[in-house]
């Protein structure tokens, strides 16, 4: 069991977006899923807590009601090794969602996802900071990120 679970709050969702979640990623899988008895906010047999993998990492969804919604204060990142994977999850979170920039979208409940390369991270701390603020403007420029043109810019082409 890992110690540190991603848990997500939806309105009544939650059972649909593991479906969802678990349909795009591969490796994935719906652990379980408990509902609502008598009495509870939400009608009864409405999934209360959906337990769901993508890739390995666990994530609980709770059907919690409208009182609290998704910003881009927290998002999950997808780190993408070829552009054809990157493109994969962009197209397939953004579908009825939003495109927004430099490689973030909400998908269709409203959860921010940055869709980004998997060099990412070595790109933006080389120790040559002209390399990365030259990624850093290439990246400005683009709603879905274009692994090429961010490694071009980082060898200064």
């Amino acid at each position: 069991m890992q110690k540190i679970t991603t848990f997500l709050w939806f309105n009544n969702e939650a059972e649909e977006a593991a479906k969802f979640y678990t349909s795009v990623f591969k490796d994935s899988k719906i652990i379980s899923t408990s509902y609502y008895g008598e009495g509870a906010p939400l009608p009864k047999g409405t999934a209360l807590v959906v337990t769901f993998q993508l890739n390995g990492q666990e994530f609980m969804a709770l059907n919690g009601g409208p009182h609290f919604k998704f910003t881009e204060a927290i998002s999950l990142s997808i780190a993408c090794e070829t552009q054809q994977e990157l493109d994969y999850y962009w197209d397939k979170l953004s579908a009825g969602g939003s495109q927004q920039q430099c490689g973030w979208l909400k998908d269709k409940y409203g959860l921010s996802w940055q869709v980004v390369p998997a060099k990412l991270g070595e790109w933006m701390t080389d120790k040559d900071h002209t390399k990365s603020d030259r990624v850093m403007a290439a990246v400005m420029k683009m709603v879905k990120l274009d692994i090429q043109t961010m490694q071009d810019a980082y060898n200064g082409k």
